[in-house]
């Protein structure tokens, strides 16, 4: 997957879950958030455009092993955010699977008043 790919593929599907926000907090990042919790970063790094999203500790180890393309969190704590890279060991499917699962995990975290879905069901319907 290109540069170009790889990121509106992610800001795509982040901008079609619930309650989410795009903003820009400081020149070239990007975040989305939902309700006001950070689940994707859009950013550069060393040069390349990338995709930085939450994952859980023990998926996160996984993915990193199993695609080239994807390393701990880009300036983010390394065991529960993962970074996507261009390259091809990944794909839009699995992208939009790794943005929708971080989109869950911060959901799960928010109070529950304030979830805009049940994170347990969202997604697997």
């Amino acid at each position: 997957m290109n540069a170009k790919a790889l990121q509106d593929t992610a800001q795509k599907r982040a901008e079609e879950l619930p309650a989410t926000t795009l903003y820009s907090f400081e020149p070239g990042w990007e975040a989305v958030r939902v309700v006001d919790k950070w689940f994707m970063l859009l950013t550069e790094a060393p040069g390349r455009p990338v995709v930085i999203v939450k994952s859980r500790p023990d998926e996160a180890r996984a993915l990193c092993e199993a695609y080239a393309d994807i390393t701990p969190g880009y300036h983010m704590n390394k065991r529960h955010w993962i970074t996507l890279a261009p390259g091809d060991s990944i794909d839009k499917k699995l992208v939009r699977e790794l943005v929708t699962e971080s989109y869950r995990l911060v959901v799960g975290n928010l109070a529950k008043s304030r979830r805009p879905v049940d994170p347990a069901r969202f997604g697997t319907e």
